[in-house]
C-alpha cells in the first residue's frame, strides 16, 4: 500500500485580458478497489461554480465558466490518495481458450469501444512488429507484457518533439516521444492483437526511484485479460502498474482523458504552466519530491516529424 499527497496546479497566463471562458476538467481521481481517495479539493480563480457529471467511461468530469475579464486562470487540484496493490494474473495454460474468450468479447460493450482501431496506414509494419504468431504459444497476459517491452525498447523517450495533435503514424515514424505517445502506440498494438485496451491518464509517483513521466500528468494503458480484468501496463517505464500510479481518467485515447481544456474569447497568445508536487510516505520514512514542468504555448503548428528531422540535423552539425 502507498499513500500520496498530490498537488496539481494548472496556470494559464494570457497576453491580454480574456473573457467568456468555458472549461472542462478531468482532475477527479478515480475511486475503485485499488484506489481510495482520502481527500480531494479544487481551488479555481474567482471560485466559479463547478458542475460535475459522470461520463460514458465512468470518469467524473467538471465544467465551469469564467465570464469576467481575466489575465490568469489558475486551477489547483489537491488530493490525498491511498493505493492498494492488486494481485498479478496467473500464467494460464489454457491459451487457446483465453483467445477465444477475447474474440467473443470483441462484439460486446464496453470492450468493442476499446478495440476500435485508429486510422493507420502502416498496418503491415505493425503486424510485423507485434508478431501475431506469438498468440499460438503465449496467453494474452504474456503477449501484453511482450508488447509493453517492445515499445519501451524500440521507442526513445524524447520531450518536445510531439504534441497532443501528433498522429500515431508520426509517432511510429519518429520512434520517439513521451508517455502519451508510448501509450498510444501500445494501444494500437494491443488492439491489433485483439486485446481490448484503454488509455489511462494520471500520475506516477516514483518514491526513491526516478521514473519517466514524473513532473506532470502521466499516461499508460490498461489491457483487458480474461478471468482477470484490466491490467495496467506502463510502456514508458516497462513495468506493470502497481501501487505507484494514481488514476485520473480512462478512455479510448487522450481525447477522452484530457485533464483541462476549454475555450475563451480574446487573444490566442497565452502561456501554460503545469506544476505537480508529490509527497509520499512509507512505513518507516517520509519522502517528499517536488516536480514541475513549464510549457510555453507555440501558436504556430509544427509537424512533429519535421521537427524531429530538424533536431537530428542540428545534432549532426555540432
Amino acid at each position: 500500500m502507498s499513500k500520496f499527497t498530490i498537488h496539481h496546479s494548472t496556470i494559464y497566463t494570457y497576453q491580454t485580458p480574456v473573457y467568456d471562458g468555458a472549461n472542462q476538467i478531468m482532475l477527479f481521481p478515480i475511486r475503485d478497489e485499488q484506489q481510495e481517495i482520502l481527500e480531494h479539493q479544487l481551488k479555481i480563480t474567482n471560485e466559479p461554480l463547478v458542475d460535475t457529471y459522470i461520463d460514458y467511461y465512468g470518469n467524473e468530469v467538471g465544467t465551469f465558466t469564467t465570464k469576467e475579464y481575466h489575465k490568469e486562470l489558475k486551477i489547483d487540484s489537491i488530493m490525498v490518495v491511498e493505493i492498494h496493490k492488486k494481485a498479478l494474473p496467473e500464467i494460464s495454460i489454457f491459451i487457446e481458450e483465453q483467445w477465444t474468450n477475447l474474440k467473443q468479447l470483441s462484439h460486446q460493450l464496453p470492450h468493442i469501444n476499446f478495440l476500435k482501431q485508429e486510422v493507420f496506414s502502416l498496418e503491415a509494419e505493425v503486424y510485423q512488429a507485434i508478431n501475431p504468431e506469438q498468440k499460438k504459444t503465449n496467453a494474452p497476459y504474456q503477449v501484453a507484457k511482450n508488447l509493453n517491452s517492445y515499445v519501451y525498447e524500440n521507442f526513445k523517450y524524447i520531450k518536445g518533439i510531439t504534441n497532443v495533435s501528433t498522429t500515431v503514424e508520426e509517432i511510429w515514424k519518429l520512434k520517439a516521444g513521451v508517455c502519451q505517445d508510448f501509450a498510444h502506440i501500445l494501444l494500437v498494438m494491443l488492439r491489433y492483437m485483439g486485446i481490448p485496451a484503454r488509455y489511462v491518464s494520471g500520475y506516477i509517483c516514483g518514491q526513491k526511484n526516478e521514473m519517466r513521466g514524473e513532473g506532470a500528468t502521466h499516461a499508460w494503458v490498461e489491457a483487458y485479460l480474461p478471468d482477470y480484468g484490466w491490467l495496467g501496463l506502463d510502456p514508458t517505464n516497462n513495468c506493470i502498474v502497481d501501487d505507484l500510479h494514481v488514476k485520473l481518467a480512462i478512455g479510448r485515447n487522450f481525447e477522452d482523458c484530457s485533464p483541462v481544456k476549454g475555450t475563451y474569447k480574446g487573444s490566442s497568445k497565452h502561456r501554460l504552466e503545469v506544476k505537480v508536487n508529490v509527497s509520499y510516505e512509507d512505513d518507516t520514512t517520509q519522502f517528499r519530491k517536488e516536480l514541475e514542468t513549464e510549457i510555453e504555448v507555440d501558436n504556430t503548428p509544427l509537424n512533429s516529424y519535421r521537427r524531429f528531422v530538424e533536431m537530428q540535423q542540428q545534432q549532426q552539425q555540432q
